[in-house]
């Protein structure tokens, strides 16, 4: 996420139903989510020194802050994959983010790899890594295991969304910009972030990039919700309206939760109803950041069948007040549906990572 001070033109409000079905009851939600524990599970940690290929010189990568991740499954484990700043700066936006890798069996009690495994410097993409870094993760993996990771690169100039694939999650190809030539590279030089590619459960109720009508799908957008299609998970081509401007599909609500922007979460999720997106509302008129759910056709990807008014998910812990972002902040990333539960990951105020649960709910 990043701070503004700008005016957008606002959408008007919008509930529930479209066509024929009623999506009123609020029974296409994934949730009720609740908070198995008090307080964050990762934390800054001043001792965690890495070797850094841009600076030269060992560094504290995860000395300040630790937030805003990603998560998915390997092995019968959760691993989450989480945004960390070094204390090169201060300020939001000021620091060099590397990303970090945790794993947990039960979803709450992690172990952190002591070195980064996504970082800026010595791969040849300096000129969109550099100072800045690789921040704000979204993972999701393919039936046959390919993990895609949508994350965006930071040169303190433009911020670009670029995809890395893995297969073990700890060793990662760096792809570049997904809008690389796009729309005759309209995008190429404008600021792009957060996508939420589109998953299902599979047979062992593990979630895994699915095509939408032959094509793979995301929904991605920092200001407003646009979807894109790709082939091959690398190379993505935004939607556009009559115009050949970007279709604004999800925009801000005046007086609501996401009065000032629209975020794309974790991955999307196709489910009986449809595909339920997860996405961070941030308010207009309080600055905090809260998370909402939104319903599309899967028919018709780009049409809304439901929205929720109100956010399912907002901050109420005092570890989710305090930090780099002190408005409040549960900015949602990481989805797993993990032994019959979803986890859901989030980045607390910009600080720290924390976790909420749902045990018994769709």
């Amino acid at each position: 996420m990043r701070l503004r001070n700008i005016i957008l033109i606002l959408a008007p409000a919008m509930m529930i139903s479209c066509g024929q079905a009623d999506y009123s009851d609020g029974k296409w939600v994934i949730g009720p989510f609740e908070r198995p524990v008090s307080d964050a599970i990762i934390t800054p940690d001043t001792t965690a020194v890495f070797d850094c290929p841009m600076r030269g010189e060992p560094v504290k990568w995860m000395e300040s802050d630790t937030f805003n991740p990603a998560a998915t499954t390997k092995d019968g484990k959760i691993v989450i994959l989480f945004r960390s700043e070094d204390n090169s700066a201060t300020g939001i936006g000021s620091r060099t983010s590397r990303v970090g890798y945790a794993e947990t069996s039960d979803g709450i009690n992690v172990n952190i790899l002591p070195e980064p495994v996504l970082f800026p410097g010595g791969d040849g993409w300096e000129d969109l890594d550099c100072p800045g870094g690789s921040e704000d993760p979204r993972v999701a993996r393919t039936e046959d295991g390919l993990y895609v990771m949508m994350y965006t690169s930071f040169n303190r100039k433009t911020a670009r969304l670029c995809v890395a694939t893995s297969r073990d999650l700890k060793h990662w190809e760096k792809h570049g910009p997904a809008f690389k030539g796009a729309l005759g590279g309209k995008l190429d030089d404008e600021w792009t972030k957060s996508a939420s590619i589109v998953t299902s459960l599979d047979k062992n109720g593990e979630m895994v990039i699915e095509k939408i009508n032959g094509k793979y799908l995301m929904y991605w957008g920092e200001e407003f919700i646009n979807p894109a299609t790709s082939d091959d998970l690398i190379h993505w081509t935004p939607m556009t309206d009559e115009n050949g401007e970007l279709l604004q599909i999800v925009t801000p609500r005046e007086g609501y939760f996401d009065s000032d922007l629209t975020e794309c979460g974790p991955p999307a999720v196709h489910t009986k109803d449809g595909i339920v997106l997860i996405y961070n509302g941030k308010s207009f008129e309080n600055g905090s950041y809260s998370a909402g759910q939104i319903l599309f056709d899967a028919k018709d990807p780009t049409k809304v069948l439901a929205r929720l008014d109100e956010p399912f998910f907002k901050p109420e812990m005092p570890f989710e007040k305090t930090g780099q972002y002190v408005d409040g902040t549960v900015f949602c990333e990481g989805l797993v549906h993990h032994d019959g539960k979803w986890f859901l990951y989030y980045g607390c105020a910009d600080s720290m990572v924390g976790v909420a649960v749902c045990e018994q709910g769709r």
